[in-house]
């Protein structure tokens, strides 16, 4: 039951391309300024989902309203089109159940092509019914539309009538009649007071929906002015909404929201008008109306095209994870290109254990020049910046010699050289420029090169397999090395000549006297003394959530003075993404780990769920142990500002964002003193709103017993709640 109510209310969302249940009720009353028009359209949404349902379709697709909203729009249109009758109901559920057919094929046919199906299966099933129709001579049109007031008066008599009336004698500029006209027509309804409506709770739900309404609506508007079109048939057909559909489409739902997607808005707008006035030519010999042709037609051929771009100068980002709403879609994306950015790259690994000193880095002033500046020379130093002990007069003086080499990353290997001898100090082998050398081929076009090893120290041979983090050689002083080191660079072709390419590393601790920093997707610079992450077993027990854990907690609440148990559960959902979810609150935290770094994506449902306090405690945690490192991010603007400033924020978010949302962890302590280990982390949210700034959150948290122990929370200084592993 619960899947078919969620079903039929973002049925009526869907077709503004949301799930707000506020939107959704507002549709729903909308469609019911003609009851008939609004029983059809409902009666239509359950027999479709009804029909999926008993033909075994996903059921997630039924709650979302996947298989619903066409099905809405063409009750609605029939209801319009027709009096209500026995026949005509008949007529209907078997018009539903073909929209759902049509509905699944053409969605089989567009998820090829990574493409939506919008609203073509309400388009084919309702011209097919309309065609079919006038064969129907039990069925007969409706003339409500002619006639309102008669309607009306069937509903509500006289009061109705006269505030009907009372409304419509208010004076609104013609532009902004025609633009509520427009907005009421999506759901067939073509009165001021039902734009008004879908108007107000657009606006309540998506700023940016609101706008971009606005400016589609607007930009039509103007462009009919400018080429001597006919303003009246854009008033009279009421297909003002294809514009309206198109701008939110493109200008926020399938194109992050930014100051291009709201170019294309105005550039496809002409576009809109040519495709909507030769359809209607086209359409006129057969008497069946445009509806939403120009619309589909113009959004599928523009996110056609730009699948095909080999440089992406037009700056426009396609969403990759549909949230429903331009905002959570912007401010998602905005969180994802800062931390995920240098992501596309191949994850590579620093090529050795513990901590190495970058002798020298990219384009330098030495050897790293030309076609071959972006690469690295590692060694080691002491505390005091030297690289050797004693008088550094032999290579088995040196600190990095004879030191593992591991693989970076898994791979075959491709190529390799181990019969140089070892250079005296300060000598150089320019025959052999590049020393014993092993390279191993990660991916197509894309290989590590790791040179001036030790002679006879290669463990693998052309064509064996290597897995990430194996022992590979050992470094040496061989080629054109006046002392031990290790050449380390990344390539496109397989030759030990290669030209480098420029390629970042994917996580890595920097050692900055003491001061530890992550790094990730970066490169490491000249002089900096860098490691990989080293794994602290209890952290990473603590954070290793798999499908089918649970998770049990005792809360306190400070302020309130009583406790609860809570309840979570490690699961997956349709897409196979991991989400923490809580049993009591329906509340989920997706996250994501890749064995080095914990961090989590979205958080939905209530904010009010112990769950939100967890989210925001550790939303990116480190899974190595380094004495005050602090890692900081940033959070999705929507999830921690103040909701009135959030709410004036959206409307210049696409282009400019003064809301500031930061993250810190610091890594306090670690004691090893007892049988078991412990830790503390701490972490902070604060949220700067632009006019001022919100209470800090804070949180103390303890490890142990390979588990999150116990958690404090923080309002400013004021212990709100603790939390214990149960």
């Amino acid at each position: 039951m619960s899947i078919f109510i969620r079903g039929i209310f973002n049925s009526y969302s869907d077709i503004l391309f949301s799930n707000k249940l506020l939107l959704s009720v507002s549709l729903l009353v909308v469609s019911f300024f003609d009851p008939f028009a609004g029983t059809s359209g409902l009666i239509s949404i359950l027999v479709s989902n009804l029909t999926a349902y008993i033909m075994g379709y996903n059921e997630n697709s039924i709650r979302w309203g996947t298989y619903g909203f066409n099905s809405l729009f063409v009750g609605l249109a029939l209801g319009n089109a027709f009096n209500p009758g026995p026949e005509f109901f008949l007529l209907l559920i078997f018009a539903s159940m073909l929209t759902f057919f049509v509905t699944v094929a053409i969605e089989g046919v567009l998820y090829k092509y990574g493409l939506p199906f919008l609203s073509l299966p309400f388009m084919v099933s309702v011209w097919i019914i309309l065609l079919a129709s006038r064969q129907f001579s039990a069925i007969e049109l409706s003339e409500r539309g002619i006639y309102h007031l008669n309607s009306l008066y069937y509903i509500g008599g006289k009061v109705l009538i006269s505030k009907y009336t009372l409304i419509n004698n208010i004076y609104i500029p013609l532009s902004i009649k025609v633009y509520l006209v427009s907005l009421g027509a999506i759901f067939f309804q073509f009165s001021v007071v039902a734009g008004l409506i879908v108007a107000i709770a657009l606006l309540i739900t998506s700023r940016i929906s609101f706008v971009l309404s606005l400016l589609g609506f607007y930009s039509a508007w103007y462009f009919y002015k400018f080429i001597g079109a006919d303003i009246s048939v854009l008033s009279y057909n009421y297909i003002g909404f294809n514009f309206i559909l198109t701008a939110i489409a493109i200008g926020g739902i399938f194109i992050i929201p930014s100051f291009q997607s709201f170019c294309w808005v105005l550039m496809l707008t002409p576009m809109i008008v040519i495709v909507s006035v030769a359809t209607s030519g086209m359409l006129s010999g057969l008497q069946l109306p445009v509806y939403s042709i120009p619309f589909n037609v113009i959004v599928l051929l523009f996110l056609y095209i730009i699948k095909f771009r080999t440089k992406f100068k037009l700056r426009i980002q396609p969403v990759i994870y549909q949230l429903n709403s331009p905002e959570k879609n912007l401010y998602s994306y905005q969180i994802s290109k800062k931390r995920f950015e240098k992501s596309i790259y191949f994850p590579l690994s620093l090529p050795f254990w513990g901590e190495w000193n970058v002798s020298q880095g990219h384009n330098s002033k030495f050897t790293h020049g030309g076609d071959w500046k972006h690469a690295w020379d590692f060694n080691i130093v002491n505390e005091k910046g030297k690289s050797f002990r004693g008088k550094g007069n032999h290579c088995e003086d040196y600190y990095c010699y004879a030191k593992p080499v591991i693989a970076p990353a898994d791979g075959y290997i491709e190529e390799t050289v181990e019969y140089i001898e070892d250079n005296k100090i300060g000598e150089v082998n320019m025959i052999n420029n590049w020393g014993n050398t092993i390279i191993i081929k990660h991916a197509p076009r894309l290989y590590t090169k790791l040179s001036h090893l030790k002679p006879w120290s290669l463990l693998y041979h052309k064509g064996d397999f290597v897995r990430k983090g194996e022992i590979i050689g050992y470094c040496g002083n061989t080629g054109r090395s006046p002392e031990p080191h290790l050449h380390f660079q990344i390539q496109s072709t397989p030759h030990i000549g290669s030209k480098t390419i420029d390629h970042f590393i994917a996580s890595y601790i920097v050692n900055n006297n003491q001061n530890y920093e992550l790094k990730y997707y970066d490169k490491p610079l000249e002089n900096q003394k860098v490691s990989n992450i080293v794994i602290n077993n209890l952290i990473y027990n603590a954070f290793h959530f798999i499908p089918g854990k649970e998770l049990n907690f005792n809360v306190y609440y400070h302020f309130l003075n009583k406790s609860e148990k809570i309840k979570w559960e490690v699961m997956t959902d349709y897409y196979n993404k991991s989400y923490i979810y809580c049993h009591k609150t329906k509340a989920k935290a997706y996250f994501n780990n890749d064995g080095y770094i914990h961090y989590f994506n979205y958080f939905e449902g209530s904010h009010k769920s112990l769950l939100f306090c967890f989210f925001l405690a550790f939303y990116k945690v480190q899974l190595g142990f380094y004495d005050d490192l602090i890692i900081k991010d940033i959070f999705p603007v929507n999830l921690v500002a103040n909701s009135i400033a959030l709410f004036f924020h959206d409307f210049v978010a696409p282009f400019w964002t003064f809301i500031k949302t930061d993250y810190t962890l610091k890594y306090k302590s670690i004691d090893n003193s007892y049988d078991t280990q412990t830790i503390c982390l701490e972490s902070e949210i604060n949220a700067n709103n632009g006019f001022m700034k919100k209470e800090k959150l804070s949180f103390k948290a303890v490890l142990a017993d390979n588990s999150i122990n116990k958690v404090e929370m923080y309002k400013g200084n004021e212990l709100i709640l603790t939390v214990h592993n149960n």
